[in-house]
């Protein structure tokens, strides 16, 4: 089991109060005679115009039933309208209805007047950090429950195919096509075997068993025996915001290190700027000129860590 930080159980107090004093173990949510799942659901629908069922269930993170139970309750008071979806004959509509409108602006007033009565304890500077907190907090959530659904292992032979699928995917989707980029190298056809050199490795990220992305190290050409290079780190769009590649570069520099590496380089794309802010907050200084012989001549930005 992993060490618990320090934080943990100072936040979970914190949590518990916040739960407590915003009425979340009660069945209803103040005055307003609605569940707190059914002020969530009539917060969606409007904000969606429209909805499903099943867009409301992964939205509000609940299983399917509980939504179609919880529409069903919002429905009988007149809230919400349900309609056939035209592209979809077995999917209906969801939709507030002038009744559901009010009953949501009677929903935010309550809320507002709590959270209002709430900040005025505080000063202005407070209230910044109780902002900027909360929503770091709620993202930092949203990422470690997305992270569940992935694994990051060595790479082998059956994953060739599909990595190499991967890295001309995102590689296209930034304009990397064409000479000087490393969806040419001839590794890309067979990653697994180019990675079993020495002092290199190659790491997949995997989703319901299928390659999303990877990243691997090995020693930079013409460059001393204590350089490497970070290589191939792409992930698909839908992975990125999950806190997996900060994951997947963590461990790859701390392999490298393992390896006895003492410096990472790497080559990106100016315009690749989600990428390069990460490389940044883990420490990559952006170099003037180019080191090593990569082969990658149209790459126009790069970087170097000490270890």
């Amino acid at each position: 089991m992993p060490e618990i930080l320090a934080e943990v159980n100072g936040i979970r107090h914190s949590s518990r109060l916040v739960v407590r004093e915003l009425g979340l173990l009660q069945g209803r949510y103040r005055s307003t005679g609605c569940s707190h799942v059914q002020c969530h659901t009539l917060f969606e629908i409007d904000q969606r115009g429209q909805s499903t069922v099943a867009e409301l269930a992964r939205t509000l993170e609940v299983d399917k039933s509980t939504a179609s139970r919880t529409v069903a309750q919002l429905v009988k008071p007149g809230w919400v309208n349900l309609q056939r979806d035209p592209c979809d004959k077995r999917a209906k509509l969801l939709s507030l209805t002038s009744k559901g409108r009010k009953k949501l602006r009677e929903i935010h007033e309550a809320a507002n007047e709590q959270v209002q009565a709430a900040l005025e304890q505080l000063d202005e500077s407070e209230r910044q950090v109780v902002h900027g907190g909360m929503a770091l907090y709620a993202r930092a959530l949203q990422r470690a429950r997305r992270r569940q659904d992935y694994d990051i292992r060595p790479i082998t032979t059956a994953d060739n195919a599909a990595m190499a699928r991967v890295i001309r995917e995102v590689m296209a989707e930034f304009g990397a096509v064409g000479e000087g980029y490393s969806r040419n190298d001839p590794e890309v056809h067979d990653m697994s075997a180019a990675y079993t050199k020495k002092r290199a490795f190659y790491l997949v990220v995997t989703h319901a068993g299928t390659v999303v992305g990877g990243a691997g190290v090995g020693q930079l050409a013409s460059a001393g025996d204590d350089i490497c290079e970070l290589r191939k780190m792409y992930l698909r769009s839908e992975v990125r915001g999950a806190g997996i590649g900060r994951e997947l570069l963590g461990l790859c520099l701390e392999k490298a290190e393992q390896m006895g590496y003492t410096t990472c380089y790497l080559e990106t794309l100016e315009h690749m700027t989600q990428a390069r802010h990460l490389y940044e907050k883990y420490g990559f200084t952006q170099l003037q000129d180019p080191r090593g012989e990569t082969g990658h001549f149209s790459c126009n930005a790069w970087y170097e860590k000490r270890l």
